[in-house]
């Protein structure tokens, strides 16, 4: 919740511009097949907040600086899909599979049947479990890959390199961490119910949030010392030579 209080005082000025930087990210992201835009988008819309952060003029067509580091943000967002398609592919086969065994096998002559209730109790909960283990997959991956693209565009990493550092710090800061992912995706399931479009307000905060946190963990070039305002879940964690 601190993390989100401090992103929300650092757009609440500029509220309206961050969210037409981040919706307009998001939307693009989405547009490209296997995630080819996202990586870009996401250096974008960090490119712009960490601007905000050190005082320095935002303005909307900054998004697209993200294309700038295009080649290892494109790297690190093929790498991070690859536990979801190892993991959800099978998964959602399996479910697949009880979805077409829980239909009954039609007779010559014969009127069509109803499902057969077992089976149909057995199609909802692979579904049930598909859906969980989903949530769970992109959980995990949601916080071990947390800093990977605002290390590309704040320290010009390289996107295998990111990821492991990604790694090692959200190791040494998961329980803060998996609390700020959790109350992100909160916030966004109380947006949908707000006929979906709730959703897209509250964007801004999450990745304003999202970079409060980066910056206590990984603190500017500028800044010899890291400010330790969130409590001791988030630790000053510096990129090894």
């Amino acid at each position: 919740m601190e993390c989100i209080r401090a992103g929300w005082a650092l757009i609440k000025e500029k509220y309206w511009l961050f969210f037409g930087i981040c919706v307009l990210g998001m939307i693009i992201a989405s547009a490209g097949p296997f995630g080819v835009l996202m990586g870009p988008m996401m250096c974008g819309i960090y490119y712009c907040l960490f601007r905000e952060m050190r005082g320095q003029p935002v303005k909307f067509d900054m998004l697209f600086k993200g294309f700038e580091y295009f080649i290892q943000s494109l790297i690190a967002a093929l790498i991070m899909m690859i536990p979801m398609v190892v993991i959800l592919v099978p998964a959602y086969i399996a479910m697949f599979v009880a979805m077409i065994s829980s239909l009954p096998k039609p007779q010559p002559g014969q009127p069509a049947q109803p499902p057969n209730p077992a089976d149909l109790t057995m199609f909802v909960i692979a579904m049930a479990l598909f859906i969980i283990l989903a949530m769970v997959v992109q959980l995990v991956i949601g916080v071990l890959c947390f800093f990977t693209f605002p290390l590309i565009i704040d320290r010009k990493m390289k996107g295998v390199d990111a990821l492991k550092l990604s790694y090692r710090a959200a190791k040494a800061n998961f329980g803060g961490l998996l609390g700020l992912v959790l109350l992100d995706m909160l916030f966004s399931f109380i947006g949908v119910l707000a006929c979906y479009v709730g959703a897209f307000f509250v964007i801004p905060i999450h990745f304003a949030a999202n970079a409060v946190a980066y910056r206590q963990v990984f603190p500017s070039l500028d800044e010899p010392e890291s400010r330790d305002d969130f409590g001791a879940d988030f630790q000053a964690l510096r990129p090894r030579d």
